[in-house]
């Protein structure tokens, strides 16, 4: 594989409708893979150089990138609009800016310092109701720490449950794809603010920027949001081992929307599994 035999693979996305973004990431695939490939000494065996131009890779303009963030309002709307596990996790994730991989994953055992503190450690597995003990990167196993107004509503949400904070009424994990389907996009459409891009990642965007609004310290900003150290600063720091520090932070920014005074928690009622032989209970 070199630049002239990846060029019919890169024509050949573009001309499916392929995102520019997209096409350079799967590229970058290729050319991991061909540098994977190494000697005895470990040194790579194809020693490449790869052209953009050559490849005719498509340039991605990052202003033109579809990047939509739900605003104050929107989310206030959202939470009003919903009730129960749809409203929680709402709360959850644009309070915390989790994956919904992982916000779908927490554990009522993951609740620590009174409810102020999340241990991610966990995901949903994308395609099946499972869990996981992977993330997404290594900077992904963290603490997220909450608002206090934040921890006392999750904590009446949570009241008297075990196990999953979200679940099936069987007890199985959700699958993010689809409530994205079920829940926020019916909403987000009714609302005329559903778009391309404007999924679970525009509450991300949206904690992202009201942190940097609210002029958050920045070694715990890229803490909460699973972003590893870049500069020697970040990589000296420690500061996100201050819990202390990290709980007065979470209160001092805040979460910049309106939370109702108590969840609306829907009661599932205990539905005995049926086993597939048995005609009995399958007649019952």
């Amino acid at each position: 594989m070199d630049n002239l035999s990846v060029k019919p693979l890169v024509e050949k996305m573009c001309s499916s409708g392929l995102k520019p973004r997209t096409v350079n990431k799967y590229i970058e695939h290729v050319k991991q893979a061909v540098e994977s490939l190494k000697n005895a000494n470990g040194e790579p065996i194809h020693n490449r150089k790869w052209d953009a131009e050559t490849m005719d890779l498509p340039v991605v303009e990052h202003a033109e990138q579809k990047r939509p963030s739900l605003k104050t309002s929107a989310i206030s709307e959202l939470i009003k609009a919903s009730s129960a596990q749809e409203q929680a996790l709402y709360v959850l994730l644009a309070a915390t800016r989790m994956r919904v991989s992982e916000a779908l994953a927490v554990e009522i055992r993951h609740f620590t310092n009174d409810g102020r503190t999340i241990n991610i450690e966990q995901q949903v597995q994308k395609d099946s109701p499972r869990i996981v003990k992977y993330l997404k990167t290594a900077a992904a196993k963290r603490q997220v720490d909450l608002h206090s107004n934040i921890a006392e509503y999750l904590q009446r949400y949570a009241a008297g449950k075990s196990g999953l904070l979200f679940h099936t009424a069987n007890g199985t994990p959700h699958l993010y794809g689809n409530l994205e389907d079920r829940w926020l996009t019916p909403r987000l459409t009714k609302m005329e603010l559903d778009e391309e891009g404007m999924g679970w990642h525009s509450f991300k965007r949206f904690r992202k920027t009201w942190l940097r609004g609210r002029r958050c310290l920045e070694d715990i900003n890229n803490f909460w949001m699973a972003h590893k150290p870049k500069s020697m600063s970040e990589l000296y720091s420690h500061l996100h081992e201050e819990l202390q520090v990290r709980l007065d932070e979470a209160e001092r920014v805040g979460f910049g929307f309106s939370l109702p005074e108590t969840p609306i928690v829907a009661v599932v009622p205990n539905v005995p599994k049926l086993h597939q032989n048995s005609a009995t209970e399958i007649a019952a």
